[in-house]
């Protein structure tokens, strides 16, 4: 059966993370025959979304606009700096209240100096390390810490909690705020 229409939706939809050929088969059987209305909102929202969010100026996290939200609220300067991964890093710690401090996303080596920067601009005191554990991970964080060791600044970095190679929006709560919690010097 030749429908190209139908096979392109499938392909797009499991180009996305996570989601087989079966699921993007349930997917598009949905859309386009179940819920032709609510495809129909979802492609709506897939475009006023891909037109308008971007990554903060600042942070290199989510925003609608070129600063984000949690970069220019004055309570969040209470003088800490988590360095994420991802920008979904930021979601999952938001999302349960577990830090009220600042973020950057760290996901490029070559963001060493706009990190410098943020930390003096800021006045932050200590940089708050979440990344996934793992040997790369622990690299990383010792290699920021010495291209940053000139700063007055504290090095700390999650506690063990959060287990060796799972992405942080996969971490229940009670480990997640735990690991923030027992977060440990570098």
């Amino acid at each position: 059966m030749k429908l190209q229409k139908f096979n392109r939706l499938v392909e797009a939809l499991t180009a996305l993370p996570s989601v087989g050929k079966k699921s993007a088969l349930r997917f598009a059987y949905h859309l386009t025959l179940v819920d032709t209305f609510g495809a129909m909102r979802l492609a709506h929202a897939i475009e006023d979304a891909a037109q308008n969010i971007r990554r903060c100026k600042k942070c290199g996290g989510v925003s609608e606009h070129e600063i984000c939200e949690i970069c220019i609220d004055e309570m969040r300067s209470n003088g800490q700096l988590c360095v994420v991964e991802s920008a979904k890093d930021i979601f999952t710690l938001e999302e349960h209240g577990l830090f009220s401090g600042r973020y950057f996303v760290f996901d490029d080596l070559e963001k060493i100096e706009k990190l410098k920067e943020i930390i003096q601009e800021v006045g932050i005191k200590e940089a708050i390390f979440a990344f996934t554990p793992s040997l790369a991970s622990d690299a990383m964080i010792l290699f920021i810490e010495d291209r940053l060791k000139d700063l007055d600044l504290n090095f700390t970095k999650i506690a063990q909690g959060v287990p060796t190679g799972v992405q942080l929006e996969n971490v229940d709560m009670l480990s997640l705020s735990k690991a923030l919690k027992d977060r440990t010097k570098i």
